[in-house]
């Protein structure tokens, strides 16, 4: 590798890193604020997430710059396209974290005092911590850590149906407290969608450590080999 793209790589680890941290924290306060009833951190939430819009943008045009300027192969382009796609994953944690601060919003100013159900909190501490091992395991570039991540998303999409079976109940019992309980159900979808995204992260490291595909049925703990992608002739994998 020469200087300038070890250069430029590094700064393209070290953004996509501050990236996941912004993100990290702007879903953390979300959380937060719906639990806390914390109208202000919910609105400094919303406030915060043009600042990720404009770094996924500034990312996606330095990851384009060093394609074009350096034509890297192996895992330096498996590096190149796994920052483009964790950057848009991202940015999408982005707006999954500004929803759950509109809903709190909402709910607050309506004056719903109910407390969030006990499987929401469950739910937001788990994709809370998907989340976090996740950027770990990208920091560290761990595959073994980055497949436990991938292991977890089964454990979010039984809290979702369990919650969804409660509501279902409790708006029978409540007709009137229907369109707020739709609101916790929500942002129970949005949790949801994270820990698909903290999935995705976590894929991503597997295919630029390994050049494996572990997506589409190819999960962590399938029997064969998921799919590996060829490497240019005459040069190693990294």
């Amino acid at each position: 590798m020469s200087k300038h793209l070890q250069r430029d790589m590094e700064n393209l680890k070290q953004r996509i890193l501050e990236m996941g941290s912004l993100t990290e924290r702007a879903l953390g306060a979300a959380v937060e604020a719906l639990l806390e009833r914390k109208l202000d951190l919910a609105e400094s939430v919303i406030q915060r997430d043009e600042e990720i819009d404009v770094r996924e943008v500034d990312i996606e045009e330095e990851c384009l710059k060093v394609l074009a300027l350096h034509q890297p192969v192996a895992q330096d382009l498996r590096f190149l396209v796994a920052v483009l796609k964790v950057n848009n994953d991202l940015e999408r944690i982005g707006d999954h974290a500004q929803n759950i601060a509109k809903r709190t919003v909402k709910m607050t100013r309506e004056g719903w005092k109910e407390s969030p159900p006990p499987g929401l909190r469950k739910m937001a501490d788990r994709v809370l911590q998907m989340l976090k091992r996740s950027l770990d395991a990208l920091v560290r570039m761990d595959p073994q850590a980055a497949r436990a991540v991938c292991r977890e998303d089964d454990e979010v999409d039984a809290l979702l149906k369990d919650l969804f079976q409660i509501q279902m109940g409790r708006m029978a019992e409540h007709p009137d407290w229907i369109p707020h309980l739709m609101g916790d159900l929500s942002v129970a979808r949005n949790l949801e969608r994270v820990a698909d995204l903290a999935t995705n992260i976590a894929e991503d490291v597997v295919f630029t450590v390994e050049g494996e595909v572990i997506r589409h049925g190819g999960g962590p703990e399938a029997g064969s080999p998921g799919n590996v992608v060829p490497l240019p002739r005459g040069r190693t994998q990294g």
